[in-house]
Order: C-alpha cells, then structure tokens, then sequence
C-alpha cells in the first residue's frame, strides 16, 4: 500500500484522538465545533491536502490512527513505528514553531530558547527515529509551506542532529555504527513519559518489546539488555555520569551516552589489530617517550606481538554476551597506560631472571 505518514510534536489538549475522529459525524454541534476548532484538528486537514495534493490516496497520523484505549494496539504500533515511516512514500515534518519561510540554518536560542537553539521537533525523542527511517522527508512551517526536505538539508541537520550525513540521506541499513553512537543522537531529546525515552529508539536498533507504562527507568535497562541479546557491540558500556546509577553496568538514561558520538564499532576479529595499531601509534611512537623507545622497543614488541596473538584468541569471547538471572557475564579488553605496561614487563623480564639464576645450579 502506498501512503504517507506525518511527524509532527503533539500539543496538549489540542489533538484529536482515534474515538473522537471516528465519531465526530455523531457529536453534537457544540462539542463537533469545538473539535474543528482545535489546532490539531486543523492540523490532520492541512495534512490531508498536502497528502492529497502529492496524489496519495491513504495518510497515517498516529494521534488519530491509533486506538489507544487498547493497551494491545498501542503496543503493535509502537513497536512496528519504525517500519511504518519507513515504507512509507513521503513523510511530512511539520514544525509547528518555524514562522519564516526557509528552514532555519543557524542556531537561534532567543526564538528556540527552550530546544537548544533549534526547533522543538528536533528535541523530541520520537521525532528521532522519524528523521532516520522514511526515505524521502519533507519540513513544513507553522502555515503549511515547504520550507525543504532531508536530502537537500542533509549538512545542516547534520549539524542539528549529530547524525552522520550518510544515515540521513540512506538510512542505518549497511552502515558499521556503534550502539553507543546510536544512543548519543537521542541523548539530549525529551519525552512525556519516562518510559518512551526507550520504547521511542527501538526501532533503530530492531529490537521489539512489551510496552510497560509506569516501569520508569526499567523500560531503558530492558531495552539494553535487548540489545545485548542480539548484538555483541560491547560500546553499549562505553556510557559515562557523574550521577549515582541504579543499573549497575547499565546506562539509566540515553542522556549517559551524551559523549559518545565519536565511538565507533570493532568487530572482535579486527580487534588485535585495532590494538596493536592504537598502542603503536598512541604510545610507542610519542615524542615524549623517543628517549628511552631504544631501550625499551624489543620487551614492546614481544609484547605487541603476544596481545596480538592473545585479543585474536580471544575473538570468540569477545563476540558473545549472557545474560540470565544472576547477571551479565561479558569478556572486555582493557587497555593499560604505557607506564603500567612497562612496569608488567620489567616485573616480569626480572621475575624471569630472578627464577633461572636461582634454579640453574640444579638443572
């Protein structure tokens, strides 16, 4: 079925719900004129003439598509939202607080003072995955006119957004991405509810699970833990806080991962080399150690060469995780300061020594 779909930020008191769409045409006068009257309302009829200007005979809007009175319809769509904007011919954005007639392309933080200088529909956490998925994407301001679409502002919402050039204008299918670069785009965006501040990225890492309302924080570690089952990026630890965690391992919030654009994925069979790489050219081969390399490169290369030996021995851990009831068992590499890797070889060169002088009278 060809359709078009909208993102839109919801206004509070203003939308018009599945049970007040289908029965408008038996409500009262007063209360059916109060429905037309509402911005919401307004806003479903500009989107259907746009909709039906671009020749599409089907639109889907989620404030008045989805019954959400019916806890199992609710769940189905949040879990299949993803793929929805996904197939969908033409997603409409509709930026509700954009009054000039081209998209902003500079940070204004006295009109948008309360998302970051930019338009709200940016700070949103369900508006994420919204951007990410449809394949052709075009922004509307507060009165309807076509102010660009995603291909064409690619650059600026890249600077928007955090989001690689390439995700916007192809999407996340082939691309190599960490989870914890996935999860640093949602880390400045807002939700009502606690709990869609997981259930709102599911679909990017194409996981599904049951919608909990009222579980708070729980939602997110679920959401990992998900993750975790199907994925062996070990970046999903890579988050960081100065604030006390309840999740132990477990990130609290997509807010933790905020530093964490710049990671980037290692499949476990590329890891020794990775290592060797980052040792070599972070720690062997700085200025300040070129005194003393001389004397310390052959131990430093014995020593590449067994990590080398061992992070590939180790591939296979690497790529597995379990989890069960007692926890999560994972095997991560931990890289040590130059310092300690040179006082591990002198202990052991002398510890070496100290053992053969001693045993040698009695071979």
């Amino acid at each position: 079925m060809r359709y078009a779909i909208l993102s839109h930020r919801w206004e509070d008191d203003s939308e018009v719900a599945y049970e007040e769409m289908i029965g408008l045409m038996k409500m009262d006068e007063p209360k059916k004129n109060e429905v037309w009257n509402r911005s919401g309302y307004q806003k479903i009829i500009q989107c259907c003439k746009q909709a039906m200007k671009d020749g599409h005979e089907w639109l889907w809007i989620d404030t008045c598509c989805i019954d959400k009175r019916s806890s199992a319809e609710l769940s189905e769509a949040i879990n299949s939202m993803h793929q929805w904007y996904q197939d969908a011919q033409v997603c409409y954005a509709y930026l509700n607080d954009v009054t000039e007639s081209t998209f902003p392309t500079e940070r204004n933080s006295r009109t948008y003072k309360e998302s970051y200088g930019w338009p709200e529909w940016f700070m949103r956490g369900w508006t994420l995955q919204e951007l990410i998925a449809p394949k052709r994407l075009e922004f509307f301001n507060k009165d309807w006119a076509p102010i660009g679409n995603k291909q064409h502002l690619a650059p600026v919402l890249e600077v928007i957004t955090g989001i690689p050039h390439d995700v916007l204008t192809d999407g996340l299918v082939g691309k190599r991405l960490s989870v914890a670069q996935v999860m640093s785009w949602a880390a400045k965006r807002k939700t009502t509810r606690v709990e869609d501040r997981a259930y709102s990225v599911m679909g990017l890492f194409e996981v599904h699970m049951p919608m909990v309302y009222g579980e708070g924080k729980k939602a997110f570690q679920r959401l990992q833990l998900e993750i975790i089952r199907r994925s062996s990026d070990h970046s999903i630890f890579a988050w960081g806080t100065w604030m006390p965690q309840t999740g132990g391992f477990l990130a609290d919030d997509p807010w933790d991962f905020r530093g964490c654009g710049h990671i980037r994925k290692v499949e476990p069979e590329e890891f020794g080399d990775k290592l060797v790489e980052h040792i070599t050219r972070r720690r062997l081969d700085a200025p300040q150690h070129n005194s003393w390399k001389i004397l310390t490169y052959p131990i430093h290369r014995c020593r590449l060469a067994w990590l080398r030996w061992r992070a590939r021995a180790l591939s296979q851990q690497l790529r597995t995780f379990s989890v069960n009831n007692a926890g999560i068992q994972v095997c991560l590499p931990v890289i040590f300061p130059i310092t300690t890797l040179l006082l591990i070889s002198w202990l052991y060169w002398h510890v070496l020594m100290v053992r053969v002088w001693t045993w040698s009278p009695l071979i």
